[in-house]
């Protein structure tokens, strides 16, 4: 143990934090209880000064494998020692054999966090364990890691996970100590002497706090996995601010304010944008968002829309802003109305559904994100009924089901207030479900959307489905047999739920071509998967997706498009008045029609496929239901699933045509 004492071992552990701190190196005959009192005096100074105690990094935190080799001169001739090992535990050995040693023992069981790997370390870094005896001398080394937050040493690796998430939670991070002392005098520092970390999407940068990814540590709470539905909300919203301009939007929970951001940074002048959130913290942060971005904070609150532009927005010149509110967002939406609003709050949003249809105007799109996927995806059903008021149970299309789950709770919020609803889009994903409705006003608009509110009839045993009509009994609408089969019932039934189309053709087109506008390549295969879902058509026998094709009517409004050719009509406004009037019309006429159209629900292909026999691939499946004479398409719910109008059985009879048999019976040449 003299060794160990020696000026050798004092040079390698000098830039260990829990040695650095002492006036005098510690000795091989210093006994254990001094060093625990060198160890408590040296705490107490820590405290004072931890962020310029943990500047310096242990040497077994290496950033590549590279730095932990260079910690050794191993191009050099001779026996080297390793950094991390002491001598009796690894003696001195050639360049090639000592490379191996710290690939294989010290890199290969690293800890990762933000960027910095800790290896494992066999110094005599932590206090020596006693052996069974009582015996310090007998005692042996504990491999270990140091920490990169505070140079604590862990011995395990679990252990050392959750260490450092215990950092996460209390906002704790590697940069906060190293970068705290560099905070120039004109910056504004965080709450609690914490730093930003800079994250860029499309676009517009924003400050993310350390604790960013724990909601319920971080109020400012950012998700990169919500990428997509970000960017969908952000293709609906433009496809609004082509058919009206300027509109007013709302993101009634602005976290960090990134949504927002992107509206104003990119639609600038055709949107209005409102940025709101009840936290002192979020609204900080989304005003210096703004700065970051160079957008500028509208101070003045905004008037109705038409009025003459404020003080504020004459003196930009026409230079981008964004109001910044801080409310609750029920009070925002019961004061003010908007023509775009989009609720995401952490959970369910049906505390919120009747203020947001309480002032949005007319034609306006509401769209709502619930992450409470526990509740949706049946995981939790006595959930489910006390926010939804919904029966649910676990099925093949679970998906789906949450889905119409969300669109009967929007319908149902939007009738009370005497308007209706048009689904625009319904995506339920792993993890969340983003509905999109356009608000219709009036009365009989609201009669007509709780009219496709019904009840599901769904057979446990086969998975047959059908949405259950006015004055029939559960037995004789389900078109198997199962019932009569097999002993007790198996049907249930669930919802009510939306049994209308969950998907607008014309403004998924458009929202396709916003997406190659704006550059979106994450969203563009989704979105045309969600288009021949809306027309129920296969990948080949749909046509090509032209730009122009947006200029659809919906629910009397007309998507507006560059005229082409002979395509393009008179500009008086009377004879454009007299059109909508007639394609509102026409649209009354389909609508009851409408819903049958598009088949609701999908089957998946593993569920049903037949024990000892190949069923062929998706693709050839889907060809052969159209020759069949059914309409089929892919489903986003299910990579899997195939959305046809054909019932189970008749599903079933194509599967079993086109499957092969796994092996044939040999029986008969191999004779006993």
């Amino acid at each position: 143990m003299a060794e160990l004492g020696g000026p050798e071992a004092v040079q390698l552990h000098q830039e260990d934090a829990d040695i650095k701190g002492d006036d005098g190196e510690p000795s091989a005959g210093e006994t254990t209880h001094q060093q625990e009192v060198k160890n408590e005096s040296k705490e107490a100074e820590d405290s004072d000064s931890k962020p310029s105690a943990c500047t310096d990094r242990h040497i077994s935190i290496q950033t590549n494998l590279q730095g932990l080799e260079t910690l050794v001169d191993l191009d050099g001739a001779g026996r080297k020692s390793c950094p991390l090992c002491p001598e009796e535990k690894f003696k001195a050995c050639y360049s090639h054999k000592l490379r191996r040693h710290l690939q294989n023992l010290h890199w290969k069981v690293y800890v990762e966090f933000e960027g910095q790997r800790m290896c494992i370390c066999h110094l005599p870094c932590r206090h020596m364990k006693p052996s069974s005896s009582g015996d310090q001398a007998l005692a042996r080394q504990v491999a270990h890691y140091h920490c990169v937050v505070c140079s604590n040493t862990i011995a395990r690796k679990t252990d050392m996970i959750s260490h450092l998430k215990r950092h996460v939670n209390k906002g704790e991070t590697e940069a906060s100590y190293s970068s705290s002392s560099d905070v120039s005098a004109k910056d504004e520092p965080a709450p609690s002497g914490q730093t930003y970390e800079i994250m860029k999407e499309l676009g517009t940068n924003v400050q993310l706090m350390p604790n960013h990814a724990t909601p319920l540590k971080s109020d400012t709470y950012f998700s990169r996995k919500m990428k997509i539905n970000r960017q969908l909300i952000f293709c609906s919203l433009a496809v609004l601010a082509e058919e009206r301009s300027p509109l007013e939007s709302l993101d009634a929970f602005g976290a960090t304010g990134i949504m927002g951001l992107q509206w104003a940074k990119h639609l600038r002048k055709a949107v209005k944008v409102t940025i709101n959130d009840i936290s002192d913290t979020c609204v900080k942060m989304i005003r210096e968002n703004c700065q970051l971005n160079h957008i500028r904070v509208d101070r003045a609150p905004r008037g109705p829309r038409g009025s003459e532009a404020t003080g504020a927005e004459a003196e930009a010149g026409g230079a981008v802003t964004v109001e910044v509110t801080k409310m609750d967002a029920n009070v925002i939406m019961h004061l003010r109305a908007f023509d775009y609003i989009h609720l995401d709050p952490f959970g369910t949003a049906v505390n919120y559904l009747d203020a947001a249809f309480r002032n949005v105007r007319n034609l306006g799109i509401v769209s709502v994100t619930s992450t409470d996927t526990g509740s949706l995806y049946a995981k939790s059903p006595h959930v489910t009924l006390r926010h939804y008021g919904c029966h649910v149970v676990r099925t093949e299309y679970y998906k789906e089901l949450a889905a119409r789950i969300v669109v009967s709770t929007v319908a149902r919020a939007a009738a009370r207030c005497n308007k209706g609803i048009e689904v625009l889009l319904a995506v339920a994903l792993e993890h969340f479900v983003l509905v999109v409705v356009r608000v219709l006003r009036g009365p009989t608009q609201a009669d007509e959307s709780a009219k496709k509110l019904r009840k599901l009839v769904h057979c446990q045993w086969c998975e047959e489905r059908v949405f259950l009509k006015m004055t029939n009994m559960v037995d004789d609408t389900l078109p198997c047999n199962c019932h009569g089969s097999l002993p007790g019932k198996t049907a249930v039934q669930l919802g009510p739920l939306w049994s209308g189309p969950l998907f607008n053709t014309g403004f998924l087109r458009g929202m396709y071509s916003a997406s190659v506008q704006h550059s979106m390549e994450d969203i563009q295969p989704l979105i045309k998967t969600l288009i021949y879902e809306s027309e129920c058509t296969t990948l080949k026998s749909a046509v090509h997706i032209p730009s122009t094709v947006i200029n659809q009517v919906e629910c009397g409004v007309v998507i507006k498009t560059p005229p082409s050719g002979d395509e393009s009509g008179p500009a008086d406004p009377s004879v454009k008045r007299k059109s909508s009037e007639d394609c509102g019309n026409v649209l009354k006429k389909l609508k009851p029609d409408a819903s049958l159209d598009h088949p609701p629900f999908y089957y998946s292909i593993h569920r049903h496929s037949i024990r000892g026999m190949n069923m062929p691939k998706l693709n050839k499946f889907l060809q052969y239901l159209t020759e069949a004479g059914f309409r089929v398409s892919r489903t986003h719910f299910d990579p899997t699933g195939v959305r046809t109008d054909a019932n189970l059985d008749q599903f079933k009879a194509v599967l079993t045509k086109y499957s092969v048999p796994t092996f044939t019976n040999a029986s008969s040449e191999n004779p006993v």
